[in-house]
């Protein structure tokens, strides 16, 4: 009920029903690539509880979502709940240490998804990249920082913000 009460947001989905295992694997993927989440079937978006009408059939679904339509496949947990006389299930999906997930659609075309405040929304490829790269998937980047870069590093250490005509004499720039 707490989640309930606080609304969607980074870590909280309601959805009436899982419409297809495609759809609702956007919302359990993004979750696993993002900071883990709560996916509450049976529950509108304005929190009216609506309850499943078919636990067996939306259980179904997330299990072939989390397995057939996320590659590498997600683990998540299912739980069932019973509020005001209406069933509704609640799948626990933990921020994954193996990201990005993908989601592979009909075509056989696979896209990303991240959580961005209450919405599920495809990654971009320097997304994608940082995601490999925190998982390991990626070697680990090495950036060499130049004098004028040292230099605004320095000017930071003292200062909030800077203007355009401060960094060109800071950094030589004309």
């Amino acid at each position: 009920m707490e989640c309930i009460e606080e609304g969607e947001g980074l870590t909280i989905e309601f959805k009436r029903l899982a419409v297809s295992p495609g759809k609702i694997a956007r919302e359990m993927s993004a979750f696993a690539n993002t900071n883990g989440g709560v996916l509450i079937l049976g529950v509108d978006d304005d929190k009216t509880i609506v309850g499943v009408d078919s636990e067996k059939e939306e259980m179904d679904y997330l299990t072939i979502a989390a397995h057939e339509c996320i590659d590498p496949p997600l683990r998540a947990e299912f739980s069932i709940f019973n509020v005001s006389g209406l069933d509704i299930i609640v799948a626990e999906i933990r921020e994954s240490n193996d990201k990005p997930h993908f989601v592979i659609d009909n075509e056989g075309e696979e896209k990303a998804y991240i959580r961005v405040g209450s919405s599920s929304i495809a990654a971009s490829k320097e997304t994608i990249k940082v995601l490999k790269y925190r998982s390991g998937k990626l070697p680990p980047v090495r950036l060499i920082i130049g004098e004028a870069e040292t230099r605004l590093f320095h000017w930071f250490e003292t200062h909030d913000r800077i203007t355009v005509k401060e960094f060109a004499e800071l950094t030589n720039v004309s």
